[in-house]
């Protein structure tokens, strides 16, 4: 009789050693993957190498939920204010996110990954935009994890956009509810994220799914976004299982 350890891989081995349940899983871990810039300075290194760093830490997350067999994972990649930022910063986020499409796409496809996007996409630079629709486009009937990349996103302009869809559909007042409102945001069939993760000991929101996380369990590691590892994924997952998700109710302890 076969083990069913011996069918588990080395991060749900891991994971189990820590008393994580396989089978109650965060099915949505969003992430806001900040820090990189500090990581650089102390290391006497320019903005945009701490954000090559972690984009090599955001691959091996992707991987380790993969593996683990969380259901969707989406990621901050650029915010609608991080155009405020130097403009050599702003072009070489752009052109890095650009390359990582394209150079993981293989490796993504590989492993059953779907890509999706949200955000004001139309906005960012064409060579950008082909990229990602490239990635969407070959991806778009693998299984596996959704991996959603937040670009050119802002929560609240997520909402505007849909209240904005809604006034084009002639929706009546009387008629508007959260039902509708969630129905007409960017991905509406991605379910609301179980765990937020932040790293870098920062403790706001940063206008990241302000709609979808309402009742989001938040694990904030102090560790920098290019220094997170499984270690710090399964210690959010850790704490994510010990809570009770109570959505305004009343729940006996």
């Amino acid at each position: 009789m076969v083990n069913p350890e011996n069918r588990m891989n080395a991060i749900q081995l891991q994971a189990k050693s820590l008393g994580i349940d396989l089978d109650a899983l965060p099915s949505h871990i969003a992430v806001i993957m900040d820090g990189n810039g500090r990581w650089a300075k102390k290391r006497g290194l320019v903005r945009l190498l701490g954000h090559r760093e972690g984009y090599k830490t955001l691959r091996r997350v992707l991987l380790d939920c993969s593996e683990l067999g969380i259901q969707y994972l989406t990621v901050y990649a650029f915010s609608s204010e991080n155009w405020r930022r130097p403009q050599e910063e702003v072009s070489g986020l752009m052109a890095l996110i650009e390359a990582a499409a394209r150079d993981e796409l293989r490796l993504m496809h590989q492993n059953n990954v779907r890509v999706r996007v949200a955000g004001r996409v139309s906005e960012v630079p064409q060579g950008l935009q082909n990229a990602l629709h490239h990635g969407i486009e070959t991806t778009r009937s693998n299984s596996g994890i959704t991996f959603t990349l937040a670009i050119n996103y802002g929560g609240r302009a997520e909402i505007v956009d849909a209240v904005k869809t809604l006034i084009k559909q002639g929706i009546d007042a009387e008629q508007v509810s959260e039902e509708l409102i969630s129905a007409n945001l960017y991905n509406p069939d991605i379910p609301d994220p179980d765990l937020m993760v932040r790293t870098a000991g920062e403790m706001r929101w940063s206008n990241f799914l302000v709609w979808q996380s309402s009742y989001s369990e938040l694990y904030v590691t102090e560790k920098s976004w290019p220094e997170f590892g499984t270690d710090q994924l399964l210690e959010g997952i850790c704490q994510y299982q010990g809570r009770i998700r109570k959505f305004g109710a009343v729940v006996d302890d």
